[in-house]
């Protein structure tokens, strides 16, 4: 007789069904895996071996045959080693076949029969959670998979408690969903003296999710705005806390993976180095794990130095900014991974930085600034909704008492207009995407297009006379033109007003691009 344990295998986000069929035949002892597995899912064998021995369970001198069905969907992970094992101990008729049934199995073994954490509990919570089934994870994922709502999860800490939780003499219980701890103090905007101009940029910037490019010299604090953003921003709502830990628990343990499965409800503040590889940016990899893209969802991706980038990894950037999505596409995989994130950048003039001052700049100026900038191509700065130049900050400056107004101040303001735009938007999603992607919320201003973004921000006579003037100046795109509408829907959400008025549009035009050679 065959034993069946259910599991799952991941293709991005979403969790398919595997069977985890186990067959003990007569003939000579071997022990084989088949159904597609990786070589992590091949060792498994080893570890299931010694976990058994470790509490006094010896394989039967049997053919031991496993498949993992369907054998045309490549399995990958460690995660296999806990639904292979149990489905052995049913094979021997260690565990009643009818309770085990009831539930899908995750989870990797140590050779002492200790359940060790492995990535996608939350994933496979959520299928396990639409099938009508429990989750079998462990100990210290037990209360992420408690997020998915209205489910028996049993998450033991070695295999011989969940052995004894099935016979009766021991009961695991049920744990419960928990909240990181992210009370810590976070950097406060009136650490920064001077800045003005760029310190509301970044407030309009956080209040309507736009893309935003900080230019200026090395030092005036570029760096310190963009590290202050996520002290500003909102905490997620429980659906994005959903998304957004959904693909941290893909990316797994010390990859950005949920601190001992506790939700965060901190937005995601990702800062990669400017010599990250396009797969550690936008994800790859032999398994297609998300990138740093897919690990921003619903927060802010922070590229210091961008002209540092490779060009390759900045193209790559334009189609998850304009979709919301980065896809991964392999010989044997298509991978599709929410990316919806607020791109913040800063550079340098040039390389040297300092090409506005004479005394400081190097030989090469105006030159070398124009070699440095021509590595950001056009069609990805039309993507950046605003444009902001960062002066040095004035010795008389520094020498000012602390801004009277803080990161709280500034964040009540932004979660009033996000509140605003949260209550327009809902229910909505675009209407030209597929039916076979995600189809993601529209929830900000930066997020809203088309016939959607013109009934929204429809400017009064006179914005849009000078929207048309300002369009044939400075020859914006489409794009671009469609960029300023937004910002300016959000200038009018911060100050409450009804409809986008002029003021509005001469501010959102301001941030447009800036040519910074002199």
């Amino acid at each position: 007789m065959v034993a069946h344990v259910g599991t799952v295998a991941f293709l991005g986000i979403e969790a398919l069904a595997v069977d985890v069929q186990v067959q003990l035949a007569s003939g000579l002892p071997a022990f084989t895996v088949v159904g597609l597995p990786d070589k992590a899912v091949a060792e498994s064998r080893e570890r299931v071996r010694g976990a058994l021995g470790a509490i006094g369970l010896a394989l039967p001198p049997k053919r031991i045959t496993v498949n993992l069905a369907p054998a045309d969907l490549p399995k990958e992970g460690s995660h296999y080693d806990l639904p292979i094992a149990l489905g052995l101990l049913l094979a021997m008729d260690v565990l009643p076949r009818d309770e085990l049934a009831e539930y899908n199995a995750v989870g990797e073994l140590s050779l002492d029969g200790a359940l060790t954490p492995v990535a996608g509990v939350l994933p496979a919570a959520v299928d396990a959670l639409g099938r009508g089934r429990g989750l079998i994870c462990p100990l210290e994922q037990g209360g992420e998979a408690a997020w998915a709502g209205d489910l028996r999860v049993l998450a033991p800490g070695n295999l011989l408690a969940l052995i004894n939780h099935f016979k009766g003499s021991q009961v695991l219980p049920q744990p419960e969903p928990e909240l990181a701890d992210e009370t810590g103090k976070q950097l406060d905007l009136a650490d920064i003296k001077g800045q003005e101009s760029a310190k509301r940029a970044l407030e309009v910037a956080a209040a309507g999710g736009h893309n935003l490019l900080f230019v200026g010299p090395p030092g005036a604090g570029k760096s310190m705005l963009a590290e202050r953003l996520p002290g500003i921003l909102p905490p997620l709502d429980a659906r994005e806390a959903l998304e957004v830990s959904m693909i941290a628990s893909l990316s797994g343990p010390g990859s950005g993976g949920l601190a001992d499965g506790r939700m965060r409800r901190r937005r995601p503040f990702r800062n990669p180095h400017h010599s990250s590889s396009m797969a550690a940016m936008i994800g790859g990899g032999n398994r297609a794990r998300p990138g740093e893209v897919s690990l921003a969802h619903g927060g802010v991706l922070f590229l210091d130095e961008l002209p540092e980038c490779s060009r390759q990894v900045l193209e790559s950037l334009r189609q998850p900014i304009e979709s919301g999505r980065a896809v991964v596409a392999r010989a044997n995989a298509h991978v599709s991974y929410p990316a919806r994130f607020q791109f913040i950048s800063a550079m340098n003039p040039c390389r040297c930085g300092h090409l506005g001052d004479a005394e400081l700049a190097c030989s090469r100026a105006p030159r070398c600034a124009e070699d440095y900038q021509r590595k950001l191509s056009g069609p990805l700065l039309d993507r950046i909704d605003m444009h902001i130049q960062v002066p040095n900050v004035s010795i008389a400056d520094l020498d000012l008492p602390p801004a009277s107004e803080g990161s709280a101040e500034v964040a009540a303001r932004i979660a009033r207009a996000r509140a605003v735009q949260r209550d327009r938007y809902e229910g909505l999603a675009p209407d030209d995407e597929p039916d076979n992607t995600i189809r993601l919320p529209i929830r900000l201003n930066a997020q809203a297009d088309g016939k959607l973004l013109e009934a929204v921000a429809n400017p009064d006579d006179q914005g849009r006379a000078l929207l048309r003037q300002a369009s044939e100046r400075m020859h914006l795109s489409a794009r671009g033109y469609h960029r300023v509408l937004r910002v300016a829907r959000t200038l009018a959400d911060l100050e409450a007003a009804d409809g986008v008025r002029r003021v509005h549009v001469a501010e959102a035009l301001s941030y447009r691009r800036l040519h910074t050679v002199a």
